[in-house]
């Protein structure tokens, strides 16, 4: 069964194209961007420039994208992850940069206070997301495309087998 992909534009004006589909865009993505769950919360970060958003950033180097995932998520809220899984990837094409992120969703096991997270104000706990988050200014704009939604609505889908 192939999977629909998604195509649409950012806060920026930057097209941005979104797969569910394995590997789609790149086999070694140089970004990750992870959707967190904490007991029944959503674990997010607010970030020090553009606000509150899920955890995510760049692969190191001599690093997967998996562990880029894990060691982000604890670099930026304190949460140990004890379930990682791919969703998908998206790419972002802007004027003179590519950018290809892994998105993944992540149960996480233990919040740990820490003295310092990197270039965040540490961990943000939701019951719920808001239904306006476009146009709430205290999150960032990774937050307000097409790409959160559609997560979403895939991880809707597979609930069950995810066991969210």
């Amino acid at each position: 069964m192939q999977t629909k992909n998604y195509t649409f534009f950012d806060f920026y004006n930057n097209k941005v194209e979104l797969s569910f589909e394995k590997d789609y865009f790149s086999k070694q993505p140089k970004h990750v961007w992870v959707i967190c769950k904490y007991k029944e919360e959503w674990l997010l970060t607010r970030h020090e420039d553009r606000g509150i958003e899920f955890p995510g950033g760049k692969v190191e180097e001599r690093e997967t994208a998996d562990e880029a995932a894990v060691r982000e998520v604890y670099e930026e809220t304190g949460g140990i992850v004890e379930n990682l899984v791919k969703i998908g990837q998206y790419k972002v094409t802007a004027r003179n940069d590519v950018v290809i992120k892994n998105i993944y969703f992540a149960k996480i096991s233990t919040l740990k206070e820490k003295d310092h997270y990197f270039e965040t104000a540490g961990p943000v706990l939701l019951k719920t997301l808001p239904n306006e988050i476009k146009q709430d200014k205290q999150y960032s704009f990774i937050m307000k495309d097409g790409v959160l939604t559609n997560s979403l609505q895939w991880l809707e889908r597979h609930r069950e087998e995810l066991s969210i």
